[in-house]
């Protein structure tokens, strides 16, 4: 028993003392977190040594540097699969918040409130040295277990999301008969409704997709495989997540921003838990294409959440435009289109200096300045900026409020 907790106080201040370290060593990690440059060797990006470079590293036994042309190949990749879920999942959003409208109140989705989108950040930091800690203490194999069964679910059931809208174009699958489960309690006249499942053959011939899908991950963690799941998460998120209120996604992103800059400059703890968690949470695109095909090792990758979270403002810019659309009668997505492009812009700004650089680079740094201050100067140029901060995908029933009010009065 003694020498159990022996070796747990020696874990844990081994622990402690590396964090105390990866605190103090700002900008001393060659390793990439949300923006990678080179499997190995982030300085040798010279074209001119690159086959002497590619040598040296065959020797070696290292990943041979990646070629100019690979990185451009990898770079327009990335960017690509970035762009994608945000437009699609940004139009689907829209469709998901008219239908939504229609449920009952128990049943609409929840709304990210201001004081979550300010814990949020507080949440993520959190989540990220408790990984930390779980891969010092249980090692990396066993933690990526459970990871990988976890993500083997939830992947399957979000590629399944992803395919059925396509396998409903095809002719052949029948829209008929569409099968129910549902799991209800009832009480008195109440019923309350836990599980409520609609399906039929074109959801079923998706799920066998998915599920092979997921097997082809499980056995080979094939980067198409990976990058298939990355998707259908990243779409999945900015359709289903609602910010509600501009001035909710103000937060969020102002809060992340900085989360963002600290656990990447100012500690390597987020390289630490990048390099050891093996499970489709980023997009993952060769750099070696060009030379090895689909066998390629050698990859760039960009974190889902730098997908993710600029993609559900941009999601609801689109959905303030259709606003917009209804009361003003507008015919353009002005915002969208605005805010779409600067993602696009910070994106390829985040590539470019870490390029230049050759250091990790938080992507959030330059995304959340462009995905805020270009559709908010727009809004201040239009006149619309008080329309926009007043909007509200849900917007909550007066009378709601005061019987609230009136709750806590009596309380």
């Amino acid at each position: 028993m003694s020498s159990f907790a022996e070796n747990v106080g020696k874990q844990l201040g081994l622990v402690v003392q590396n964090f105390g370290k990866a605190l103090r060593d700002a900008f001393h990690s060659a390793d990439i977190v949300d923006l990678k440059i080179n499997g190995t060797d982030v300085s040798a990006l010279d074209g001119g040594n690159a086959t002497a470079n590619a040598t040296d590293a065959a020797l070696s036994g290292k990943k041979i540097p990646a070629t100019p042309e690979g990185l451009a190949v990898a770079y327009v990749g990335l960017v690509i699969m970035a762009l994608v879920p945000i437009y699609f999942g940004s139009w689907r959003s829209v469709k998901f918040q008219k239908h939504s409208k229609t449920l009952p109140k128990d049943q609409q989705p929840e709304k990210m409130s201001s004081k979550d989108a300010m814990m949020f950040p507080v949440i993520a930091s959190c989540a990220l040295f408790g990984l930390y800690l779980l891969f010092h203490f249980f090692g990396k194999e066993y933690v990526n277990f459970v990871l990988t069964a976890y993500f083997f679910v939830l992947g399957i059931l979000s590629l399944t999301s992803f395919f059925t809208p396509f396998v409903g174009m095809i002719p052949l699958v029948p829209a008929e008969p569409v099968y129910k489960f549902s799991f209800n309690s009832k009480k008195g006249t109440e019923t309350t409704s836990y599980f409520d499942l609609e399906f039929g053959f074109k959801e079923i011939l998706a799920f066998l997709i998915s599920a092979a899908c997921g097997v082809w991950y499980m056995l080979q963690k094939h980067w198409v495989a990976n990058n298939l799941f990355g998707l259908a998460f990243s779409l999945n998120a900015i359709e289903l997540l609602t910010l509600n209120k501009v001035l909710t996604g103000v937060t969020l992103l102002g809060g992340l921003f900085f989360y963002d800059i600290f656990w990447v400059f100012g500690s390597n703890v987020m390289v630490f838990v990048a390099k050891s968690f093996d499970a489709p949470i980023k997009l993952i695109f060769p750099q070696d294409l060009l030379e090895n095909g689909f066998a390629a090792k050698n990859f760039a990758m960009l974190g889902l959440g730098d997908i993710v979270i600029p993609g559900i403002f941009v999601a609801l810019m689109l959905r303030f435009d259709t606003h917009l659309q209804e009361k003003l009668k507008r015919r353009t997505n002005w915002y969208f289109n605005a805010t779409f492009l600067a993602y696009f812009l910070g994106l390829v700004a985040t590539i470019v200096v870490m390029h230049v650089f050759k250091h990790a680079q938080p992507a959030l740094l330059y995304l959340v300045p462009a995905c805020l201050g270009i559709p908010l100067l727009l809004a201040l140029v239009k006149g619309d900026l008080r329309e926009m901060f007043a909007y509200e995908d849900h917007p909550v029933d007066p009378a709601e409020i005061a019987a609230a009010k009136q709750s806590k009065k009596t309380e």
